[in-house]
């Protein structure tokens, strides 16, 4: 990646659409959506420079890079850690080399252990891992195996999900030759559920659909998504979000690059939140974590069928938690409580 370019894109996009900035006070700071650890131990470093700026550091910050496991060495974790990152996200995947190769990653499983050696020697100890599971069964692959090599490495935090086959990528058009197979629903389900066994069974809290973690090491950066927390993005396809309006960027690299140095804001859409759209986030997003959300008398009773069929648990102050089972099924019931609501 060409840093220096990178980094002049990064100072325009700010100084054009936040030219007042008052030394803002952070509580998170994400280096993510796609290969921000391509930037080296030294790119990130600069960045971080650059965010001093105009940024306020107390040290208790949560700093996280999203690292492929190649790019993870034991200079770059150490630069990364003396410019403040304390969290590496870590997008292993698979343990399983030939389901990596299959994914196209251009890691193998031993890179993967090297990484969590390279960041624990540099002192990062906020270690996360992703899996993706509900593979085609073609793929031969084991959960069961990928869950126990992934708890063998004690991350701190593990982030799972479901392959999803969208049609534009070659996935999809595997798919559409009848190449590939998407795995049936009761592995998709028998999956979920083993990983929620496996993963608490070691100590780690299903806090949300997609995360667990380990008793006070949930993603403070993600937990700010889910309560609606405002925030700024920056980069190609970043998106943000003031409290009542979205944005996003134009995606391709050099387009982003092009409008900034042409003095143009690279926003590429805006959506401007309504009653509505506000009030089935509210439902959705509360009901994706293990916090639930508070329920009026009157819709006790209506989801008491979702309890009766182990979906559901009705908490302290009347607040609904998904158990699992109806973390599988959260799209319907959010959108059932969402038009019960919109009733009343």
């Amino acid at each position: 990646m060409p840093v220096d370019e990178y980094l002049r894109g990064v100072r325009q996009e700010l100084a054009l659409r936040y030219p007042k900035v008052d030394r803002w006070p952070i509580d998170t700071l994400y280096f993510g959506g796609g290969t921000p650890s391509r930037l080296g131990g030294e790119g990130i470093a600069r960045l971080m420079d650059l965010f001093r700026e105009q940024l306020t550091f107390t040290g208790a910050e949560e700093i996280t890079v999203e690292a492929n496991p190649e790019d993870v060495t034991a200079d770059a974790a150490r630069r990364w850690r003396e410019a403040g990152v304390n969290r590496i996200s870590l997008g292993s995947q698979s343990f399983d080399d030939k389901v990596l190769a299959w994914m196209h990653r251009t890691h193998d499983a031993a890179a993967i252990e090297k990484a969590v050696g390279a960041a624990r020697g540099a002192g990062i100890e906020n270690l996360s891992l992703d899996l993706i599971f509900a593979l085609p069964e073609r793929t031969m692959r084991s959960w069961e195996d990928d869950v126990a090599k992934a708890l063998a490495l004690d991350p701190v935090h593990l982030s799972l999900y479901g392959l999803t086959i969208e049609s534009h990528t070659p996935l999809g058009r595997w798919k559409a030759r009848g190449d590939v197979i998407e795995t049936p629903e009761e592995n998709y389900e028998r999956e979920f559920l083993h990983a929620h066994d496996a993963l608490t069974g070691a100590g780690l809290e299903h806090y949300e659909v997609s995360n667990f973690g380990l008793p006070g090491r949930r993603s403070r950066h993600n937990s700010s998504y889910w309560r609606g927390v405002p925030y700024l993005g920056l980069g190609p396809s970043a998106h943000e979000f003031d409290g009542a309006v979205r944005r996003w960027n134009v995606g391709p690299y050099f387009e982003w690059l092009s409008r900034l140095d042409s003095g143009k804001d690279p926003i590429a859409e805006r959506e401007q939140l309504t009653a509505e759209n506000e009030g089935a986030e509210h439902v959705y997003l509360g009901l994706r974590t293990s916090d639930g959300l508070a329920l009026s008398v009157r819709e006790v009773d209506h989801v008491q069928a979702w309890i009766d069929a182990g979906w559901a648990i009705l908490g302290e102050n009347s607040r609904l938690v998904l158990t699992p089972l109806g973390w599988l099924r959260l799209d319907a019931i959010a959108a059932d409580l969402t038009l019960f609501r919109s009733r009343y």
